[in-house]
């Protein structure tokens, strides 16, 4: 009896284990969620593996849209109204998309951000889309990359990563002496708060 009920408990503790593992992914699910000005960005993509293949030109053909990622089309949402490489684009959530050649990439926002790939890609949903160099790193990345890499605390780089190719896409607010101006009245009510709280102790 007692060893039927040690291996019933080994079982059950199997099995709760098991709830927590899944088959790993080839191409991992990523989500980055980071601040940027007064709120926040966050970008849904799965990260492609190098994996020994030839990327650009061949995996990722020259001149076709690309879904800037795997599996599921990469979907990325602002917080608020930004300045995407140049060109406005009100807050909410948008596919991502690329569109390489050798020497630059046009990235792409596109209203439709639920599907799968770039398989049922229409340009006529794209809200804007901007053309920025690629340049070429000294280390191989490895998985397929999306970070957001601040400059000051209103500005900060959309940066794009895979094999040996990188671009940046410029971001900041789309109104920014208005944000500016909230920023430093903010600034002022938490001065107000504190020193409010320093004369109560």
């Amino acid at each position: 009896m007692k060893k039927f009920l040690i291996a019933v408990c080994i079982s059950a503790s199997a099995l709760g284990l098991a709830q927590d593992y899944s088959v790993p992914a080839a191409s991992p699910r990523q989500i980055v969620e980071q601040q940027f000005s007064m709120s926040k960005i966050k970008i849904d993509y799965g990260r492609p593996g190098v994996k020994g293949r030839k990327i650009f030109g061949e995996l990722v053909p020259y001149g076709q849209v690309w879904r800037a990622g795997a599996n599921s089309s990469t979907k990325i949402t602002f917080g608020q109204s930004v300045n995407f490489g140049g060109k406005v684009v009100p807050a909410g959530t948008y596919g991502l998309f690329i569109v390489p050649t050798e020497k630059e990439w046009k990235v792409i926002l596109n209203k439709d951000f639920q599907q799968w790939g770039a398989y049922t890609y229409d340009p006529k949903q794209d809200v804007v889309d901007v053309t920025v160099p690629v340049n070429t790193l000294t280390d191989k990345q490895e998985w397929f990359e999306i970070t957001l890499n601040p400059t000051d605390e209103n500005n900060a780089n959309l940066v794009l990563k895979w094999d040996y190719a990188q671009a940046e896409v410029p971001l900041k607010p789309s109104k920014i002496d208005a944000v500016i101006k909230i920023s430093d009245k903010l600034k002022e009510i938490k001065k107000i708060e504190s020193d409010a709280a320093k004369a109560k102790s």
